[in-house]
């Protein structure tokens, strides 16, 4: 495959520690934190793809699973899915650790779509990704199929805009 790399690439860990001002009163961890947290590995991921300056254009899902707490180690990992011409959808799982029992269990799980873009801050075409293995090759299948009902939802949003 000329200009399209693996999937394995992309592939970038992070690892947080949740601290008292990332929490609530509860003591765990604000949504927006962690969203700030996945936006930034997302871009890291694609830009380790690309090699190329990205922004964000979707948070197409955001399931939180599970909280974490203060003091709670969080690791965060992204890979890239699927391309478009310009356009990158990544996975990101977040994973939180309590340091004292080990209990490791899954906190958040997102897909966020994230365009290259080029010195001017126009849209660059980016190279193709593709699986290794065989969940790479379930989440690469299932990635095309959500970048066709991010072109429908996106052709239908436009459509209602254009009805105000």
């Amino acid at each position: 495959m000329s200009n399209a790399y693996p999937m394995s690439q992309s592939r970038t860990v992070q690892n947080r520690l949740v601290l008292p001002p990332d929490a609530n009163q509860y003591g765990s961890i604000f949504g927006g934190k962690i969203l700030a947290y996945i936006d930034e590995i997302a871009a890291l991921s694609c830009m380790k793809h690309c090699k190329k300056e990205v922004v964000t254009a979707s948070f197409d899902s955001v399931d939180f699973v599970s909280p974490a707490y203060v003091g709670d180690m969080l690791e965060l990992e992204a890979i890239v899915t699927s391309t478009g011409r310009t356009s990158m959808e990544v996975y990101v799982r977040v994973l939180s650790r309590n340091i004292k029992t080990g209990e490791e269990k899954l906190t958040t799980e997102s897909f966020v779509t994230m365009v290259a873009i080029d010195e001017e801050g126009k849209p660059t075409p980016v190279p193709e990704v593709y699986p290794e293995t065989v969940e790479e090759e379930r989440l690469h299948k299932a990635g095309l199929e959500r970048q066709k009902l991010r072109k429908e939802k996106r052709k239908k949003l436009k459509e209602v805009a254009l009805l105000k």
